[in-house]
């Protein structure tokens, strides 16, 4: 059974509509808190200002844009390395003959050795973003 939505009640229902005019001065000022925020309208934003309710404001630093690409591109080359020592590590673990656990254990030391710099490059950008947010 599809059933409506409730009924507003009266105090809450918007029943009378308003028009009015502003300069232009001001519609730039409305137009501007309305691109910080996609999910209102000017309808919407308005209404909050008139009803002196808190007007949402996103904002998004640009210059964070290339060190997030970098820091999703580490995780994915970290978690493909991961992957690989778990496969050598099973393979390690099915040979029982020691030359065929010591060529595996060299693979995955050299599978170490390659997620080193990539573990260092993401604590240089850790740290200072670490020092910038999480101040006391």
């Amino acid at each position: 059974m599809r059933r409506g939505r409730k009924k507003t009640r009266d105090d809450k229902a918007l029943k009378h509509k308003l028009t009015t005019k502003v300069n232009e001065q001001n519609y730039l000022k409305l137009c501007h808190l309305l691109e910080q925020n996609p999910q209102n309208d000017m309808s919407r934003l308005v209404r909050a200002i008139l009803n002196n309710q808190p007007v949402r404001v996103f904002t998004r630093d640009l210059t964070l844009d290339n060190l997030m690409e970098e820091l999703s591109r580490l995780r994915t080359e970290i978690k493909h390395i991961g992957v690989n020592i778990n496969q050598i590590t099973r393979k390690f673990n099915i040979y029982p003959e020691p030359q065929h656990k010591a060529f595996y254990a060299k693979m995955v030391f050299q599978e170490y050795t390659a997620i080193q710099p990539r573990i260092d490059r993401l604590i240089d950008i850790i740290t200072p973003l670490a020092q910038k947010w999480l101040q006391e």
